[in-house]
């Protein structure tokens, strides 16, 4: 379901693989126990989400203290992250910024208005994928449900192997969480420190090579 790519006393980081539910559910053994057992700690805390079929960096706090600093963070949105997806449709524009309001519509997939009153805001850039495809590292101003999916959908471009919305069939759900960076202190004794993780996908037979320039991604978007 996972491995490690860093532990301290405040916190772990894992690679979520996909199709991995960070919920418990019936048919499936939940993750957050399994990590908690696997790094020898009473209890891990979410302090974030990723969709069912996304891989990548999950953030997970090993306290309750730790647990609502980062909650913090992430309600600041001080907490930078960016995603890998990948379309088999080139989208109406190579790179900009999408911003609208999103509703709930069928069958639990959400939807893009053209109104801005409480906004998802979603940065991308793009680049040729190979095969017609194309390749997108896009990074999240906010953090509202399927945000990432549905923006793609609305310039064209719905993530290969996403069902929910009109993605080309593929042997996983096409969306990596890839980069992950904040900056602070656990307690008020120590000096803020600044955290920073980039991790390229493992899981996936269509994912392209990386560009050389998106090795260092958050000085892109």
């Amino acid at each position: 379901m996972f491995s490690i790519v860093d532990q301290n006393q405040y916190f772990v980081v894992i690679n979520k693989h996909h199709g991995v539910s960070v919920q418990k559910e019936a048919d499936h053994a939940a993750l957050l126990p399994a990590v908690a057992a696997h790094i020898k700690v009473e209890k891990v805390y979410l302090v974030h989400r990723l969709d069912k079929m996304t891989s990548g960096l999950l953030l997970l706090a090993t306290s309750s203290h730790a647990a609502s600093v980062l909650s913090r963070l992430f309600a600041s949105r001080e907490i930078e992250k960016l995603y890998l997806a990948l379309s088999a449709n080139k989208p109406r524009k190579k790179q900009g910024l999408i911003v609208g309001d999103m509703t709930k519509g069928r069958r639990g997939s959400w939807k893009l208005l053209t109104s801005k009153d409480n906004p998802a805001r979603t940065r991308f850039t793009s680049i040729a994928g190979g095969e017609g495809r194309r390749f997108f590292l896009c990074r999240p101003y906010t953090g509202k449900t399927h945000q990432i999916r549905v923006a793609m959908k609305s310039i064209g471009s719905p993530l290969i192997g996403d069902d929910y919305y009109g993605g080309e069939p593929a042997d996983r759900g096409y969306l990596h969480a890839y980069g992950l960076q904040f900056t602070c202190r656990f307690t008020d004794d120590q000096p803020e420190k600044h955290y920073s993780y980039v991790l390229p996908p493992t899981q996936g037979e269509l994912w392209p090579t990386l560009p050389v320039e998106w090795d260092v991604p958050f000085s892109l978007l």
